[in-house]
């Protein structure tokens, strides 16, 4: 019979619960209470779209919903493939095809119950109408691509270690902060935000907030440059010390101070002001890129060294 695939809930009212998908039998989905997938919610269509399953494979088409459906971040305006792995938004929901786990063996009404019992624990730890899920389910790049495409307005709040704000604009991302700390500008904090691949997060109802400086780049452009970003600064880290070591000026001092560019010259004062790299990067107007690249040119080069 082959593989036998399901939507698992990652996101929405229903996350864990899993949908199976039969092959003699096209799942609809909408709010009206009679079809296959019953998602009761205002940005769902009465009948919104539907999946059928022929010649083994899998097709995806819109109904003519009001707000669209959108599979891995795209807006389909004609019935398309899925495959295992991909990701489908409908409203508030994000749902995965996987392959059938235990659901497989579920009657119809089972599997109503086992969404309904799923709902039921998320309603009593989630705020009303919000989108949550978990990094680790759907990166960052796949969500903020898809929250570009379906123009989703609001705040996404990713709390790690640390917690981050993504401000939201038709679905256009005009600010970031990590922690409150607009010290560090939109831009470095939504690259530092982009590393994350693990946490919670949530899409919070607009706020109403100004702030005086504002991203104006698209989103794909910002997504673009944060991983070009993330790349380099990968390709550094091994040389880099650790955060919050302690760093000194070598004394004494070989190298002449004319030998450094700009950048490194302001750099070694961050380092004689805050003696850690995280002190350099969180007080510096440039690029975390920038510092750590001149972090490790400063060590190579013995202008400073760890304590």
């Amino acid at each position: 019979m082959g593989d036998q695939y399901a939507l698992k809930f990652i996101s929405g009212k229903y996350q864990g619960g899993e949908f199976p998908l039969k092959a003699d039998k096209p799942c609809v989905i909408g709010r009206s209470s009679e079809l296959d997938m019953v998602l009761v919610e205002d940005m769902v269509s009465r009948k919104h779209a539907k999946i059928t399953w022929a010649q083994g494979k899998l097709n995806i088409e819109d109904l003519g919903s009001t707000n669209g459906t959108f599979v891995n971040g795209e807006k389909i305006l004609k019935p398309s493939r899925i495959k295992e792995g991909d990701r489908i938004l409908i409203g508030t929901s994000i749902l995965k095809l996987v392959k059938a786990g235990s659901s497989l063996d579920m009657t119809d009404a089972q599997v109503k119950q086992n969404l309904e019992q799923v709902a039921a624990q998320q309603s009593a730890k989630q705020t009303k109408t919000a989108m949550t899920g978990k990094l680790e389910e759907i990166p960052l790049v796949d969500l903020l691509q898809m929250f570009s495409t379906s123009k989703k307005n609001g705040v996404l709040v990713v709390t790690a270690e640390r917690e981050a704000k993504i401000y939201l604009r038709q679905g256009k991302v005009y600010y970031a902060v990590i922690d409150e700390n607009h010290d560090l500008g939109p831009q470095k904090s939504f690259n530092r935000v982009m590393s994350w691949e693990s946490g919670d997060f949530e899409l919070r109802p607009p706020d109403n907030q100004s702030f005086m400086v504002e991203l104006d780049s698209s989103t794909d452009h910002l997504l673009m440059d944060a991983l070009r970003h993330l790349d380099e600064l990968r390709r550094v880290q091994p040389n880099l010390p650790a955060a919050d070591a302690t760093l000194t000026l070598a004394v004494p001092m070989t190298p002449p101070l004319r030998e450094l560019t700009a950048d490194e010259l302001d750099v070694l004062q961050l380092v004689i002001n805050w003696g850690t790299l995280q002190g350099a990067l969180d007080h510096s107007p440039v690029e975390d890129l920038v510092v750590c690249t001149a972090i490790v040119s400063l060590m190579q080069r013995d202008y400073v060294r760890l304590v």
